[in-house]
């Protein structure tokens, strides 16, 4: 969950992981950790049709959501962050 100074969402001032409710470090409007951010609209043809949903998990909860998965995910290194 995200919470921003104003309407514009300009400046980013609070995150929390929506599983585990822990409070991300945010310093001058910049994420300082890692989050997985899902910003996702459902499209034609699912349950969802045109419904928007976002969160926002901490690693950890990441982790652990991911492990479950019974086909593992797929990895890559980049080699740059940008």
């Amino acid at each position: 969950m995200r919470k921003y100074e104003n309407e514009q969402e300009e400046k980013l001032v609070r995150v929390v992981c929506n599983q585990c409710k822990k409070k991300l470090k945010v310093e001058d409007g910049y994420l300082k950790e890692g989050c997985f951010r899902v910003d996702y609209t459902f499209g034609y043809f699912s349950r969802k049709d045109g419904t928007r949903q976002q969160f926002d998990l901490c690693e950890d909860c990441y982790d652990n959501w991911v492990k479950q998965f019974p086909i593992p995910i797929e990895e890559c290194q980049n080699n740059e962050l940008l």
